[in-house]
């Protein structure tokens, strides 16, 4: 692997994380985890019995992209619609428990807070079932939103969209933004959803993975010769400054016009996915926002994903896990 980053440029761009203002926009899910013990199967059914142990309640969607931000030592501003719930205080609650700003938060009493509920077993997934509604949400919110938007994005160093195709994210809020943000020449990076590419026309970067890729070009990606033609294909689609595809095992690929950097995983070991692009974005905005070129920020986020998919459930990473995760992929020491 080609060294496109240094021990000592990461920790530099990581210590400027802190003076990072991030403006986040998206589908705010509650990640809810049952976990517990499997010993038999239903009499009832060819079903596993979970024998329930705990349950915990995480911080999901654009708000887990939040919380990454937070922990990696960032500041964020969140924007997002909730329901008038009983869910929607719990996660409206849990974010100012973490000292995060709540006035982006728009509560429709017309649709439920998303809340998406696994069952862990022996650190497996189970099953998982999810209380949502996705249609696009009411006009009277998506305004209150781009208002908000209009008044938090002066503040910020860079935006992040994160599209769970829950409702929020429409190509009018996009054009609202997007137009915004190149006036006062604010990056964009999305982690996209297949059906809305045409969204993120002239945003900075976008971040599929590597089945979004290949839906979103119609290039079935099975070699890299068809990585290559899939980048091609999304480049002249989007007219973005770069793209970065997340590919699970086989790491990351950064397309910038004229280059191609292939960069291999890093992860030891994989527990779990969930959550794992939020990470990716999360990181990857903020390197930018401390000065990244993207080559560095692609690096950094590929070396937070290595560590988040070790941990089970929706997981974030602080600067000390990610500066290690840096000195160990690079085989160099700690210094004194």
């Amino acid at each position: 692997m080609k060294r496109y980053l240094s021990s000592k440029r990461a920790l530099s761009l990581i210590e400027k994380f802190r003076r990072a203002r991030v403006l986040v926009i998206g589908d705010l899910i509650m990640d809810h985890f049952i976990w517990g013990k499997v010993r038999r199967i239903s009499p009832e059914a060819p079903v596993p019995v979970v024998e329930v142990t705990s349950e915990s309640i995480m911080l999901g969607g654009s708000a887990n992209v939040v919380n990454n931000i937070h922990s990696l030592g960032g500041r964020s501003f969140v924007t997002g619609v909730i329901g008038s719930d009983a869910d929607g205080r719990k996660l409206s609650a849990i974010l100012k428990d973490k000292g995060i700003s709540t006035e982006g938060l728009i509560a429709d009493s017309k649709r439920p807070t998303t809340v998406k509920t696994r069952i862990i077993a022996h650190n497996q997934q189970v099953v998982r079932f999810d209380r949502e509604k996705r249609d696009k949400i009411d006009p009277e919110a998506t305004d209150r939103v781009i208002r908000y938007i209009k008044r938090a994005v002066k503040g910020a160093d860079i935006v992040v969209v994160s599209d769970y195709a829950k409702g929020l994210i429409t190509q009018h809020l996009m054009d609202e933004m997007n137009s915004l943000c190149l006036a006062l020449g604010k990056p964009v990076a999305v982690d996209p959803k297949v059906e809305h590419f045409d969204y993120y026309r002239r945003v900075t970067i976008v971040t599929p993975n590597n089945l979004e890729a290949s839906q979103a070009s119609g290039v079935e990606i099975d070699s890299e010769e068809a990585l290559h033609r899939a980048g091609e294909v999304l480049f002249g689609r989007l007219g973005c400054q770069a793209l970065l595809v997340t590919r699970g095992e086989q790491g990351m690929s950064l397309f910038e016009p004229g280059s191609e950097t292939h960069i291999p995983t890093v992860a030891q070991e994989v527990f779990d996915v969930s959550g794992a692009g939020d990470t990716v974005i999360s990181t990857l905005a903020l390197s930018l926002a401390a000065g990244a070129s993207f080559r560095e920020a692609a690096m950094l986020a590929n070396f937070a994903a290595g560590v988040v998919v070790g941990k089970i459930g929706t997981a974030t990473v602080t600067p000390e896990e990610l500066y290690n995760a840096v000195l160990a992929g690079l085989k160099v020491r700690l210094p004194r």
